[in-house]
């Protein structure tokens, strides 16, 4: 076994770790705290013989008391700590790791390479309420109920009706829970335990099992004809997994081309092969989807993974998949640490989704960790995506991934037809601007005459972007971050989309008192309620981050929809991926032009990316779609590509604008984000920042940009710079990021106000 100490030294030891004679007196602990550091504690004899390298141990850490993960196992402190100083460890929880050698050695990678804490890491890897920052917070535990089961004895005379019926409910029904027997025969407890005391029956506790798709809804997923090239691609990927070795495959398939057959197909070789197999979804909205065609054809293997299902439940689901009794797992981007046994097949769908990237430490790409994942445990990744993004393509191109292409939809349905819609034009017509163009509003009502529906797109939720004063001119801004508050009309009052920080609707101006309140800008909220005006037979709904924030309402919207119960839908980008509507023949995108103005290398890729993906939702049924894209820029390329569903012609020019102003994939790129409360002291700090990359970049070899203020220059009451790094070599890039860090923390700049984020999808 290899362990690394504080030092980052590495040690060989070779223990047996049951054996409580055992010479094992330390271990090396990381905490899930923002610290790079491990520490070191003293074990008692019996932790030492129990200890594993992987288990939970509580630990001091100052004043307080952590739940920390053992990296390592040391016969001897490191030679710079002294003995007397190292501090005892208090409380072992685990009989065994509950982070495997696999897990653990995919963790010491994103450490590594993403530049961030292993124990924060760890701690993602984990289901949540696992490590605790606190002795004395919760820890999470199975649900143990009670069961009631029929006794050994069998005297059953002189029993009361109620007793009889206990018994009866019993034989009948095999065990059951003490609560439900109740209920169901129509007793009480103490009748129960009055059965208990006779030996006529037995109570007994056992752990449930907390399944988030317990509410099934009725979902079916037989098998699918594979077309041509749906059966020539797998048998390229079945022939990789019969081989055993790692291999890596990019999916490039149209919208509607049947990638999901393909994924599932896969699947159910590599459980023939006794392996098990991953599914990475980018967004929660998807995972009910997914999973419920998953269960149904996998059965009870399936095991799910998301942030919004309950703590108990992740923790079970993660417990069963940790046992092997669930082989297929499907879940966003953290479910790639799942504790899979024999993993022989990682999907990762719609991989160019920037949701994919962690946005808080541990800074972590879930496409890339899977990719890495695959090669350490000699298993198959299967990348599919209509729109690929930027780098993987590049990356098929130079042989890195074996390209596969689904050029046609399935049965050879058309694309829909595209079309831009110029703004400009429908501004002079009018004299103002215009929500809805006359050409898009007329193609919902034949829409909804033929009996079709449609699909209204806006990326941006509430009811207006921001409240003016048209007296002073003064916007309504957050107090927390550099951004106008956006009215949600619904719920009377003006949000952060950055920090959820709620103010009611001022009345009058809080600037100048003046009643002259201006609602400016529009949302998904407003198109619900302009087109249930225009058409008040159309049944519209929303679907937004504001209306699925309680769970199953998504699903259950989607299920309406799909049942024909609703006419339109309007909603953000949740609606243009994954989802698949025969009778949709109609796609309205409102307002394009917000994203291709963000200042973002990536912006004009989002949205190509954007545009494509819910175009595709269009025609996929036997009737032909439509797509009318209204925008102010009707030029752009990226909109002109999205239009024709021409991929590698934007993928060709955008590459062209990439390599002449050197950003990814041509170059290593890294985010400096400098931040805190003082801004004297954010700029200070950022100065002395540049001043130490400076000093050790004096070859050159790297490009620095900054510090200047980031594009959201306040964020949840902090003030932030940013500094950007560019190389043609990654490990040149981490040697000048690491040693400035290193220099500056010597200079009293506290590194906790420094982000550093390896291949950002973002420079927002």
């Amino acid at each position: 076994m290899r362990v690394s100490n504080s030092t980052g030294t590495e040690t060989s030891l070779q223990t047996d770790p049951h054996d409580v004679t055992s010479v094992q007196r330390y271990a090396e602990v990381a905490v899930p705290l923002h610290v790079f550091q491990t520490f070191t504690y003293r074990l008692t004899p019996e932790q030492t013989g129990q200890a594993e390298v992987g288990a939970r141990l509580v630990v001091p850490l100052g004043r307080s008391v952590v739940t920390g993960y053992i990296v390592g196992l040391l016969e001897e402190p490191d030679a710079s700590l002294i003995d007397s100083n190292i501090k005892d460890a208090k409380e072992l929880l685990d009989e065994t790791p509950v982070c495997g050698p696999e897990i653990l050695e995919l963790a010491r990678w994103v450490a590594d390479y993403y530049a961030c804490p292993i124990g924060e890491v760890i701690k993602a890897a984990l289901p949540p309420g696992m490590s605790p920052k606190r002795k004395s917070s919760p820890v999470i535990q199975p649900k143990l109920r009670r069961f009631v089961r029929l006794g050994q004895a069998a005297d059953a005379e002189k029993l009361t009706d109620a007793q009889r019926r206990v018994l009866a409910s019993l034989a009948a029904n095999g065990p059951k829970l003490l609560q439900s027997l109740i209920k169901d025969a129509k007793v009480s407890a103490s009748t129960v335990s009055s059965l208990e005391k006779k030996a006529l029956v037995e109570i007994y506790v056992e752990a449930i099992r907390r399944d988030p798709l317990a509410e099934n809804l009725g979902v079916s997923d037989a098998e699918h004809n594979l077309t041509t090239g749906q059966a020539a691609i797998l048998a390229q990927i079945e022939e990789q997994m019969n081989d055993g070795d790692y291999s890596a495959f990019l999916l490039h398939g149209v919208t509607g081309s049947g990638k999901t057959e393909v994924y599932m197909r896969a699947m159910n070789k590599a459980l023939s092969l006794g392996r098990s197999a991953m599914m990475l979804v980018p967004e929660i909205a998807l995972t009910p989807v997914f999973s419920r065609r998953l269960r149904a054809r996998f059965g009870d293997q399936v095991a799910i993974f998301h942030s919004s299902l309950q703590k108990g439940e992740r923790f079970d689901e993660w417990t069963r998949v940790r046992n092997g009794d669930a082989r297929v797992v499907i879940g966003t981007r953290s479910a790639v640490f799942a504790p899979v046994k024999n993993l022989g097949l990682i999907v990762v769908d719609e991989e160019h989704e920037s949701s994919y990237r962690q946005q808080e430490s541990p800074y972590y790409n879930a496409r890339d960790v899977a990719i890495v994942r695959a090669q350490k445990e000699s298993a198959t990744v299967v990348l599919g995506s209509a729109t690929p993004s930027l780098e993987s393509f590049h990356n098929a191109r130079k042989g890195k991934y074996k390209f596969v292409s689904l050029p046609e939809r399935i049965g050879a349905r058309p694309m829909a037809e595209a079309k831009i819609v110029d703004m400009r034009t429908v501004f002079v017509r009018h004299g103002k601007p215009r929500v809805f163009s006359d050409e898009l509003l007329e193609a919902i009502r034949e829409t909804h005459e033929r009996g079709e529906q449609s699909i209204i797109l806006l990326n941006r939720r509430g009811y207006s972007s921001f409240i003016l004063c048209r007296s002073c001119g003064e916007t309504v801004q957050c107090p927390n971050c550099d951004v106008t508050l956006t009215y949600h009309r619904s719920e009377r009052v003006i949000v952060c989309h950055y920090c959820n920080h709620r103010e009611p609707v001022p009345r009058v101006c809080p600037s100048c008192s003046k009643k002259y309140i201006y609602y400016v800008g529009e949302g998904t909220e407003q198109l619900e309620e302009m087109l249930k005006l225009l058409f008040p037979a159309l049944r519209v709904a929303r679907i937004d981050r504001d209306t699925t924030a309680r769970r199953k309402v998504f699903e259950q919207s989607l299920a309406d929809f799909s049942a024909g119960r609703i006419d339109t839908l309007v909603g953000t980008q949740m609606l243009a991926k994954g989802h698949d509507f025969p009778n949709v023949t109609l796609v309205g995108v409102v307002s394009v032009d917000a994203g291709l103005a963000l200042p973002d290398f990536r912006s004009a890729e989002r949205t190509f990316q954007l545009i494509t993906q819910v175009a595709g939702r269009a025609g996929r049924g036997d009737r032909p779609g439509r797509v009318l894209i209204q925008t102010y820029h009707p030029y752009h390329y990226s909109l002109r590509h999205a239009c024709a569903q021409d991929y590698e012609g934007f993928f060709e020019e955008e590459l062209r604008y990439r390599q002449n102003h050197s950003y990814p994939p041509f170059v290593a790129l890294a985010s400096l984000l400098i931040h805190g409360p003082d801004l004297g002291r954010v700029r200070s700090d950022s100065l002395e920042l540049r001043k130490q990359l400076d000093l050790v970049n004096q070859d050159r070899k790297c490009r620095i940009l900054g510090p200047a203020q980031a594009p959201l220059s306040r964020l949840k009451g902090e003030h932030r710079f940013q500094m950007l790094i560019k190389s043609r070599s990654r490990k040149h890039l981490r040697e000048v990021a690491d040693a400035a860090l290193q220099a500056v923390a010597g200079s009293g700049v506290n590194l906790r106000s420094i982000n550093l984020e390896i291949d950002p999808v973002s420079i927002m």
